[in-house]
């Protein structure tokens, strides 16, 4: 079936690639900068790419499956951390000012009704948090739909606002017990290889999680529709943040994908529409247990591993200036023609 969506520009991927041949270094010598820069040529349709202009949304939402004890942190955090970001004092908020890139929070799901927060915090509320994944679905198929809507509509906003580069961050205690359920899904792995210690549970509390997210993929099997598992074992902030990559594609813009969250939203973009990973691009390698069998199964190499497990886009963020770098390198390094260099024999 052909696509809905754009395909990154092969002649300008083939040109960028070309002209990386030529510039006064060894032949692959600069790694995966090379790829960077070329396939942001191939996103910009340019065979020498401008550098990007980020823009940050981080989608909060609650979840039910808390109560089960799968979280070191109560619910309460979640609307805490929330009201964090509006104040700024949050790491990503430090992120964004560090890269001078737009910053918005999206209330999807947050369980208590938020004080107005500021224009950067906008209330996308599709329910009061999830029901317990382990005992129910999380949400009707209905609030699933709603929920990527909102992240659509946030890719939206940020592209308008003048946005050439997206990343989704994510706030939700809970959210890697859903993620978690995600991974194990699409990817067709056990729980035990792919549930971590999300906000720092002990060893027992790892056993419960694996518990609970098998209780919960014993409702589905692998021909179950995926808007039925994401309403089943998801989340809010994560279908908001799978909608979010799925119309930064449509749109034909590129999305840096961040840690565990993330790359389970991903996961769900893909299964909805396979060729959005052509939009993707993977910034790190969590500590969270399954992430990189999430990205291997979505194509996606991470460009560095810092031993994060933040969350909140912090990972993506902190790749922004090894992008500049990396089309810095492309854009302004001399040929060796240009600088009367000789070429290999």
């Amino acid at each position: 079936m052909p696509t809905s969506l754009p395909i990154p520009d092969h002649i300008a991927l083939l040109a960028a690639q070309a002209r990386q041949n030529r510039l006064t270094k060894p032949t692959g010598s600069l790694g995966m900068l090379e790829d960077i820069a070329c396939r942001f040529a191939a996103w910009q349709q340019r065979e020498i790419p401008q550098l990007p202009h980020a823009a940050i949304t981080v989608f909060a939402a609650d979840h039910g499956v808390t109560a089960e004890g799968v979280s070191a942190y109560p619910s309460a955090v979640t609307a805490e951390m929330v009201k964090n970001f509006a104040a700024g004092g949050a790491a990503i908020c430090v992120l964004a000012r560090q890269h001078n890139a737009r910053l918005e929070v999206v209330d999807v799901g947050v369980a208590s009704t938020l004080p107005p927060l500021g224009e950067h915090v906008v209330d996308a509320k599709v329910m009061t948090g999830t029901h317990n994944l382990a005992v129910q679905a999380a949400m009707s198929r209905e609030q699933a739909q709603d929920a990527l809507e909102a992240g659509r509509a946030a890719a939206r906003r940020a592209i308008d606002a003048g946005a050439t580069l997206l990343i989704a961050g994510d706030m939700g205690i809970g959210n890697t017990t859903a993620s978690a359920a995600l991974i194990c899904h699409f990817c067709a792995l056990p729980a035990a290889t792919v549930v971590g210690r999300g906000t720092g549970v002990d060893d027992a509390g790892v056993q419960l999680k694996a518990r609970v997210v098998e209780a919960a993929l014993a409702r589905l099997t692998q021909d179950t529709e995926s808007l039925t598992v994401l309403a089943e074992v998801g989340g809010l902030e994560i279908a908001a943040m799978a909608g979010f990559y799925l119309e930064g594609a449509r749109l034909g813009m590129p999305s840096l994908v961040d840690g565990f969250i993330a790359a389970a939203a991903a996961l769900v973009a893909q299964a909805l529409e396979p060729d959005c990973t052509l939009w993707l691009m993977a910034s790190h390698r969590s500590q969270e247990t399954g992430h990189l069998a999430a990205l291997a199964h979505l194509g996606l190499i991470p460009l560095v591993d810092f031993r994060l497990r933040l969350g909140e886009g912090s990972g993506a963020a902190l790749v922004l200036p090894l992008i500049a770098s990396a089309i810095l390198l492309h854009g302004e390094m001399a040929t060796f023609d240009s600088a009367g260099v000789s070429d290999k024999a």
